[in-house]
């Protein structure tokens, strides 16, 4: 998968937006909450990062091809380095579950707004 699949994935989850931050990086959110991140790293191979279940954190951060996320790992959020050693429909379920986690966290009241009423607290 590339940083334009990833893109136009992300794009298709419901209400979510992207921009650009840290001037190069595509940071997609949910109700102004991020659930993924796409960028190039510094030898411009395509690296994404995302929220993990918490108890799934040490057990994705020690798999080939994934680091805990920088700056983000206390969140418990990892970083593919390596999209060889994930399926385009893993990374797609690991993404959409990142969404789900973070959707989860937003307000009744924002979910509502949101039109995402099918996620409950």
């Amino acid at each position: 998968m590339n940083i334009a699949a990833i893109k136009k994935f992300c794009h298709s989850l419901p209400q979510a937006k992207n921009e650009i931050k840290w001037e190069a990086d595509h940071v997609y959110t949910i109700g102004a909450k991020m659930f993924a991140v796409a960028m190039l790293n510094r030898n411009a191979k395509p690296v994404v990062s995302f929220k993990v279940d918490d108890d799934l954190f040490l057990q994705m951060s020690d798999r080939p091809g994934f680091i805990p996320a920088p700056y983000l790992a206390r969140a418990k959020w990892v970083q593919v380095t390596d999209l060889s050693r994930v399926s385009d429909a893993e990374l797609k379920a690991l993404i959409r579950r990142s969404y789900d986690l973070i959707t989860a966290k937003l307000t009744r009241k924002l979910r509502a707004e949101l039109g995402l009423t099918e996620f409950a607290k």
